[in-house]
């Protein structure tokens, strides 16, 4: 394994400190609208809901101690299809460890999968078998995180996906899988279609296994799961249509208030966790607030919201893929297919689990399911001994 380092820029995270204070002093002008007429969520944000989260943001919340975080793991930049793509690389000290490419989905960057990357790469020191080590490469998709944004139009799944395979031979791989979630997902599903060189097989948690057309007679497993896609698309489409839409309108609001970028982030977490009626009852609040603040300080709300923009055309049924494919389905992910519906879509369907809790967000809410499935789901792409 050569890695083409002539290409590849070692990367440390360094906010300022005029930033962070200048961030503080926006917070502290926030102008706040008039408090909803109902009693639930479904005009959005709850106004009280949003006042305890900036407070909290602007009085207890500390940057520097997930910027120490983020700057404990190698971090790398390198220039792909005229982008710098921003990536974690780290290295299982396991002989036989399998690369796996991770890709994270809209609102998010590289920074989602955090908690994942110790088990994956040293599992004995977490409890698991040095057999399923990894080395793991997690990418800030164009437009997001740390990565660049865009200048040109055209960076559909199918450029991202490429740019992916590019990345995975300049660090040397020959061999490797890939695994995503959201727009990771179907990246990731695009990645398995190609079947670039050295991929063997692939792990998703956005299962976009939909039939092209519904059933005439669906089961009841298969009517829930209609009626959730309708309502992905419907009532809590709002953010998803105006970025595949006017991404640049609403990305100017984004960009001058912080308050609004993080109700604009909120949202998708209290409407897409497993949880009790509050998004904090599935990801704390330090953890929503390190990807909110990492949206701002990088500046990112129009770059990454065109993401729907450039695939506004990919539906809920995802592409063929021949390769090994294991898949996780969590309980309250939207859209969500049936195992069935999975079962047909990915003839090469080597794992599939039905976990017992979860949303959209796997890695934030239920990082030890992801690892345990990504492990097993992974573990038949190992060579054999």
């Amino acid at each position: 394994m050569t890695t083409n380092t002539a290409l590849i820029r070692p990367f440390r995270v360094a906010i300022s400190d005029q930033e962070i204070a200048d961030l503080k002093q926006r917070l502290a002008r926030t102008r706040w609208p008039h408090a909803e007429t109902v009693d639930d969520w479904s005009q959005g944000v709850r106004l009280d809901s949003a006042r305890a989260l900036i407070d909290h943001w602007a009085q207890q919340y500390d940057w520097r101690r997930f910027e120490r975080e983020l700057n404990a793991y190698p971090q790398f930049v390198t220039e792909i299809d005229g982008v710098d793509i921003h990536f974690i690389h780290v290295r299982s000290q396991n002989l036989g460890a399998l690369p796996l490419v991770l890709t994270h989905g809209w609102p998010g960057s590289n920074a989602d999968y955090l908690k994942v990357i110790g088990p994956l790469t040293d599992p004995v020191a977490f409890g698991g078998d040095a057999a399923d080590s990894f080395d793991v490469v997690i990418p800030s998709m164009p437009g997001f995180g740390f990565s660049g944004k865009p200048s040109e139009t055209g960076w559909s799944v199918e450029r991202t996906a490429r740019a992916w395979a590019e990345l995975m031979r300049r660090l040397g791989y020959d061999r490797w899988a890939a695994q995503g979630g959201d727009w990771g997902g179907m990246v990731t599903l695009t990645l398995g279609a190609m079947e670039p060189d050295g991929l063997v097989g692939i792990h998703v948690h956005s299962a976009y296994a939909f039939p092209a057309r519904p059933p005439e007679n669906p089961t009841p497993e298969e009517q829930a799961a209609l009626q959730g896609l309708a309502r992905y698309a419907g009532e809590l489409g709002g953010s998803n249509h105006i970025q595949a839409t006017k991404p640049e309108t609403v990305g100017i609001a984004l960009a001058d208030s912080p308050a609004g970028q993080a109700a604009w982030i909120y949202e998708k977490y209290q409407s897409k966790t497993d949880n009790h009626g509050r998004a904090e009852d599935a990801i704390s609040t330090n953890d929503m607030l390190d990807q909110i603040s990492l949206a701002w300080f990088t500046n990112t709300a129009a770059s990454s919201g065109r993401v729907y923009w450039e695939n506004r055309t990919v539906g809920a049924t995802g592409p063929a893929v021949e390769l090994p494919v294991a898949v996780t389905l969590f309980p309250r992910d939207l859209p969500r297919p049936t195992r069935g519906w999975v079962e047909r879509a990915y003839p090469n369907l080597v794992y599939c689990n039905e976990a017992d809790r979860g949303g959209h967000f796997a890695a934030l809410e239920q990082p030890r399911t992801l690892i345990d499935d990504v492990r097993a789901g992974l573990r038949a792409l190992r060579p054999k001994k």
